[in-house]
């Protein structure tokens, strides 16, 4: 069965969290409470992150941190399972001074999780932002709020770095030297490396290459440094955006088989409609890929790790103030990929008996 899954920052919000829990999830991904992702996530489409920060000592990626973080999900039924969050890796992703001491840090990170049991560190290789939406209020079914993506309107903003400042090569060494760094130590923990891709996955935004952005591109993140500890978070709304699948060369099931178990240790479970120039979000039910094969690859692959449900619509009576991750649109699509997953993976009960 997978390890269903629901990405919780670790700041308790007691009605939410109880619904969560009631909807049989026990499981969490989380981030570092006021590290890179957390800082940037809601950002990006406009919503600051809503933390205060505390008056403990420790940076957010050290173990007292964390088990801390851990702490605070066990009192409300959690487990830790993933994390999407890093300490600040951008000198590292654009290959500059300084990228050693941040390679340091995320290491001091890693070693934390070996020790705390937390066995999935999800990253990506976005620098100077991170995922990026042009409208975060576009009506969909009913009049829900999905997020949405026009590549005109997202090429138009301020530039990220001058034209020509930053090549595609040099974000691709500066992957490799991470990699190279941080995979003997997360073997050593046991801890899987699980990069996600650019999202939207396109081959440069705003002056700035991105590299995550095709099929192609983590068969070769994959070639740099071969290791179980070195996979991909499957996001299949990234990956159903990317060149291979929209031109028909593969589909989201075929890469589940092609990639397998020994590459993809996480799964965004979500769907999105259009293309790479201009998408949305959607329902799970609701979209261009066929997720009911999707969930009978995972089936044939023997994938039980980590799956979330991720950029869910905005329903009636929510405020959108955190776009994509209000509550009621979490709990339609934890039910849908329970449903789907009992359809395939078969009732516990059933599963139990063999």
């Amino acid at each position: 069965m997978i390890t269903l899954s629901e990405f919780l920052p670790p700041r308790p919000e007691e009605s939410s969290w109880r619904l969560i829990r009631q909807a049989g999830v026990d499981n969490v991904v989380g981030v570092l409470n006021g590290a890179e992702q957390d800082q940037r996530m809601f950002a990006s489409v406009g919503a600051g992150p809503d933390w205060n920060a505390d008056d403990r000592d420790e940076v957010p990626w050290s173990q007292r941190a964390l088990k801390h973080n851990i702490e605070t999900y066990d009192d409300y039924g959690f487990t830790l399972v993933a994390l999407e969050d890093t300490a600040p890796i951008d000198k590292a992703r654009l290959g500059l001074d300084g990228r050693d001491e941040q390679i340091d840090n995320v290491i001091t990170q890693i070693k934390a999780m070996g020790r705390l049991g937390v066995p999935t560190l999800a990253y990506n290789w976005m620098a100077l932002s991170s995922w990026g939406r042009t409208d975060i209020a576009l009506a969909d079914r009913g009049g829900a709020y999905v997020t949405a993506y026009d590549r005109a309107i997202g090429q138009a903003q301020e530039p990220l770095v001058a034209p020509g400042e930053v090549t595609p090569e040099q974000m691709w060494a500066g992957l490799e030297y991470f990699l190279n760094a941080v995979v003997p130590v997360a073997e050593e923990a046991g801890v899987v490396l699980a990069m996600h891709p650019d999202d939207p996955p396109q081959q440069i935004d705003r002056n700035l290459p991105r590299i995550m952005s095709s099929v192609a591109s983590f068969r070769r993140l994959l070639s740099l440094h071969p290791s179980p500890s070195n996979g991909m978070t499957f996001c299949q709304g990234n990956f159903a955006l990317m060149p291979e699948v929209i031109d028909g060369t593969t589909s989201i099931p075929d890469l589940i088989r092609e990639f397998g178990t020994e590459n993809i240790p996480f799964v965004h479970f979500r769907d999105v409609k259009g293309t790479v120039e201009h998408f949305q979000e959607t329902f799970h039910d609701a979209g261009q890929t066929d997720m009911p094969a999707c969930m009978e690859a995972y089936f044939e692959i023997g994938f039980e790790g980590p799956m979330r449900p991720d950029h869910v619509p905005t329903l009636a009576g929510e405020p959108n103030t955190r776009p994509g991750y209000e509550t009621l649109g979490r709990l339609f699509a934890i039910g849908y990929i329970r449903g789907l997953e009992q359809s395939v993976y078969g009732h516990p009960a059933a599963r139990q008996e063999r």
